[in-house]
């Protein structure tokens, strides 16, 4: 029975990262957002926030091909890389990752149980306070070490963690390690570099399966994140992720219609999150495979994850017993 995990942006607000509003709100304080930049967004406050304000620029861009279109574009980019980069800074301060003493409470020791991680976030939280030197021995035999698959650290002299950046690994080399718990970044990361362009590797704004395709790191951890959950009697847990993508949401839908799936929801909204999610997308959705998700899940907690694995027992218990 695998265990899978997926992360979204609320994971990360656990420790201060900020979700969609208080990026857009980030941004229109950012040198590179000029006035027509500051315009845009406020434009498409309420119709997906900056990711939307990106994905117009983008087509833009695909339209015009023009000089003033790509200056447009690059600076709203760089303004998401500086919050990117900045958000990672905080990370690297945080003093403790867990909320409990006592290892068996610990968020590690739930982490260490799942066969892979997935995540859609594209910060380095994971890599500064999870993925670490201790991790081994914090495992208790559980695993021999951890691996970004696919992808290797340029180490650069006097560089701090949260500034170290990675490159893919020629395809060949795409391979899960024996006994190494995989984490598998879906959506690029901030310290990702393409090594053909030297631009970050951060799948952000409109069309993502294309940018994902354009990526054969993404395009073939998109494709294991679907062989994980084509295998019989897949625990898919879900922390933080708002059913916002519609790639992801096919791929989870596609594993509940072959009723190989169960789910559990860490979210504020419970399960109630997939009722609220926004009507072109639920249009989207009808009669595609994602119906199937309401049968397939098995519980949700809507507390926290510093409440969670911080003393609540209770709650901790209801948690755990996904893995029963």
């Amino acid at each position: 029975m695998p265990h899978i995990l997926l992360t979204g942006a609320g994971f990360s607000r656990n420790w201060g990262g900020w979700l969609a509003d208080e990026a857009f709100e980030y941004l229109l304080g950012c040198q590179q957002v000029d006035d027509d930049i500051r315009a845009l967004l406020w434009k498409h406050k309420g119709l997906g926030g900056f990711e939307a304000a990106l994905s117009h620029l983008q087509s833009e861009l695909d339209r015009r091909q023009d000089s003033a279109s790509e200056q447009r574009l690059a600076k709203l980019v760089s303004a998401i890389s500086e919050m990117f980069a900045d958000m990672n800074k905080a990370f690297s301060a945080i003093e403790s990752f867990e909320s409990h003493n006592s290892p068996e409470y610990q968020l590690r020791s739930c982490l260490f149980r799942f066969d892979a991680i997935f995540s859609l976030n594209q910060d380095v939280l994971m890599e500064q306070h999870y993925l670490t030197s201790s991790f081994v021995a914090a495992s208790r035999g559980r695993w021999n070490g951890w691996q970004i698959p696919g992808m290797e650290p340029i180490p650069p002299e006097g560089v701090q963690p949260h500034e170290m950046n990675w490159v893919p690994m020629d395809a060949s080399e795409f391979v899960l390690k024996e006994k190494c718990q995989p984490y598998f970044k879906l959506h690029g990361s901030s310290t990702w570099i393409d090594d053909r362009s030297g631009r970050e590797m951060l799948i952000i704004g409109g069309d993502k399966p294309s940018a994902i395709e354009r990526h054969p790191i993404l395009r073939w951890n998109h494709e294991q994140f679907k062989t994980y959950l084509s295998k019989p009697d897949t625990r898919l847990m879900v922390i933080g992720y708002g059913f916002g993508d519609n790639h992801i949401n096919d791929a989870i839908g596609e594993a509940a219609n072959r009723k190989n799936l169960r789910l559990f929801i860490i979210d504020p909204l419970g399960v109630d999150v997939l009722t609220k999610i926004p009507r072109p997308l639920t249009i989207h959705l009808l009669g595609s495979p994602f119906e199937q998700l309401e049968s397939s899940v098995i519980g949700a907690s809507r507390q926290t994850l510093r409440e969670i694995f911080g003393g609540d027992t209770v709650e901790h218990g209801k948690v755990m017993r996904f893995f029963s």
